[in-house]
């Protein structure tokens, strides 16, 4: 039984059951990673950002076995954000091959149609099933990046202290819990748009202006994903020269997720992104006594930054990659007798 489904009134059981099918879907998929937990995650399913919707159906053990209360088996939700609808999907392994995740996507792609946008977005994750299917219905792949993982346990902290002291004279190191202060926000939103024309994919957009900015931070908050931020500020003009962002999610607190990291322009050749990232890993040492890892994801033509990531420790993973489809072809597709 396939049906819409809202994790704002879900029961407890209900929650239980989708993490259980995910982290069956992570044995099979991503053995490495990190279990998840029931911690905040109806929040993390629930809560968008201004200007965002997202739409979800679960299903469940169809009556005649079960009933509507069995076990979650696949659960599929689509982010509406800009003009894209961005596509998540779960088949439990016990029940892969037989249809249900063909079905899930016909039900997502029909509402994205029937809201008006015109394509399809979705992250793939390399060396893994979706790759195969994602391509069989139709999908392209548009954008490619490695992902990092850095075993805290390996790391060497004495280099890394070194390291954090390496930035330039003339710069300010800081780090800043819950995101930057309210008197920076504006100059840490002008760092980021400086580079926001260089191509980081478009599943995941930043926030370049103060109020989006803003949003976002409340949006994590009430997501439980805790940010933490590392600044480094021009002595002389008080400017963002350069900073780099992590959070820790509720949902696997012992993997946290690097987010961005950006030197301004006109600073770069000061140390500033090794610096800046050291200063993280030795903040979060103290600060997040559960963490083990920490993930990254760069563009493969990001060299410089790839070369700081091995530096600190960062081992590649796997490929992480966005595949598009135009709506209007899939639906067709999906809808034709096979």
């Amino acid at each position: 039984m396939v049906r819409e489904w809202d994790p704002r009134t879900a029961s407890s059981a209900e929650i239980a059951s989708l993490v259980d099918m995910l982290n069956a879907v992570l044995v099979a998929d991503l053995p490495q990673d990190p279990p998840w937990r029931e911690n905040f995650l109806r929040e993390y399913l629930s809560e968008v950002m201004p200007g965002e919707r997202r739409i979800s159906w679960v299903a469940q053990a169809d009556p005649a076995t079960g009933g509507g209360s069995g076990p979650i088996l696949g659960h599929v939700h689509v982010l509406l954000l800009g003009d894209i609808g961005v596509l998540e999907v779960l088949v439990h392994p016990s029940v892969r091959r037989a249809g249900l995740g063909r079905d899930l996507v016909r039900l997502a792609a029909r509402r994205v149609y029937q809201e008006g946008f015109q394509s399809i977005g979705v992250e793939v994750v390399g060396d893994t099933p979706s790759v195969a299917f994602y391509q069989a219905l139709g999908f392209s792949r548009e954008y490619v990046e490695t992902r990092s993982v850095l075993d805290l346990s390996a790391v060497d902290w004495s280099a890394l202290a070194d390291m954090a002291a390496g930035v330039g004279v003339g710069y300010q190191v800081q780090f800043c819990p819950g995101g930057p202060p309210d008197d920076l926000i504006e100059a840490y939103a002008r760092a980021k748009a400086e580079v926001r024309d260089v191509d980081d994919g478009e599943l995941r957009p930043s926030s370049y202006d103060p109020q989006r900015l803003r949003d976002s931070l409340d949006t994590l908050h009430r997501r439980g994903m805790k940010p933490y931020i590392v600044l480094a500020t021009n002595e002389r003009t008080g400017e963002v020269a350069g900073l780099t962002e992590v959070v820790v999610p509720a949902q696997h607190p012992t993997r946290a997720d690097q987010y961005d990291t950006i030197v301004v322009q006109e600073h770069r050749g000061y140390g500033i992104d090794r610096a800046i990232k050291a200063r993280m890993l030795l903040e979060l040492r103290s600060a997040e006594p559960e963490l083990t890892e920490v993930q990254t994801w760069n563009a493969q033509a990001n060299e410089a930054m790839l070369k700081v990531n091995a530096e600190l420790g960062y081992r590649p993973d796997r490929e992480w990659c966005e595949y598009s489809v135009d709506v209007a072809q899939l639906v067709h597709r999906l809808d034709a007798p096979r």
